[in-house]
């Protein structure tokens, strides 16, 4: 495994370097969006609902929409001043008995591996959460936010899960869930059904089904030679002329902020009514002309001077 952040978990006085690895990985099976006739696959363009036209990566910014639908955007400026921390720490504020955490605020898992150095603090801790049942409520900056965790013991190596927030868990607002309880004839068919079924939970005993006969279902029609092998995909064209136009938005943008006037003001106010010129190409082919322009008069001048 491949550590993902290195800190270090600090309780009173004590202070454990570890490294952090994701615990989990994700199995499910991946499928792309492919043309049915020959298989390539389908390509979705970043276009602007309002003006429909193509907007490249540097023109994207992030959104928040409003209650009534509006929209809100907001630069990095803005997020250079939201609350943020890139500590390296894991800080325990609380001990708490493992049986207060419920399942449904955890959310992802991580093994916390000690330092060479730090296995004695890190073995005095895991000990400690077993011996008192309990779990240790911390905070931990991850992405440079600030969210809460807690650690607990799994296979004798400390394991953080972190925690989803208090106003993230939805109630359980159902009009059909009652009062009622089920009479005592009811509970006793009930236990019976449960004696029956019961049992210690073995991991292995189950499997993904659907991932193995997909999987499966691809390996025999790769042998029966059903493969359809991917045409080079040509350069877009359309690229060029969305970073020509990039170029062309950055020079004006330049302009503004050293306080000139955009192609397009100085054109009208010259009077001449000839329309801006907003791409390199066709600036570098004017300089060309006048460059040649200037050629005849210099043959003038030295038959003047023979």
């Amino acid at each position: 495994m491949r550590a993902i952040w290195k800190g270090a978990v600090s309780f009173g006085l004590v202070n454990v370097p570890v490294r952090l690895y994701s615990a989990t990985e994700n199995h499910d099976v991946q499928f792309r969006q492919v043309h049915r006739e020959d298989g390539g696959r389908i390509k979705y363009k970043r276009t602007c609902s309002i003006d429909g036209e193509e907007v490249s990566y540097d023109d994207i910014a992030k959104g928040y929409e409003t209650e009534d639908g509006d929209m809100v955007v907001l630069t990095d400026d803005d997020f250079a001043d939201l609350p943020s921390k890139s500590s390296k720490e894991i800080g325990v504020t609380k001990f708490v008995p493992a049986d207060q955490v419920d399942p449904m605020w955890l959310d992802k898992s991580y093994y916390l591996e000690p330092d060479k150095s730090a296995t004695k603090p890190y073995i005095l801790l895991r000990d400690a959460l077993v011996k008192e049942k309990r779990m240790a409520i911390v905070t931990v900056s991850i992405r440079t936010r600030m969210t809460m965790a807690v650690l607990r013991v799994r296979d004798g190596v400390i394991v953080m899960q972190t925690m989803l927030w208090p106003d993230e868990i939805r109630a359980a607002d159902f009009a059909t869930v009652t009062d009622e309880h089920a009479t005592k004839q009811e509970m006793d068919m009930a236990k019976m059904l449960i004696d029956q079924l019961a049992g210690d939970y073995d991991p292995g005993e189950y499997e993904d089904d659907y991932a193995l006969a997909v999987k499966e279902l691809v390996r025999a029609k790769v042998e029966g030679g059903e493969v359809r092998v991917s045409a080079a995909e040509p350069e877009e064209s359309g690229e060029v002329v969305d970073l020509l136009a990039a170029l062309a938005r950055s020079v004006e943008k330049a302009k503004a902020s050293r306080g000139e006037a955009p192609a397009a003001a100085k054109s009208s106010s010259g009077g001449s009514g000839a329309k801006a010129v907003t791409k390199k190409t066709a600036a570098k082919k004017t300089t060309a002309k006048k460059s040649t322009a200037k050629k005849p008069a210099a043959k003038k001048a030295e038959k003047k001077a023979s």
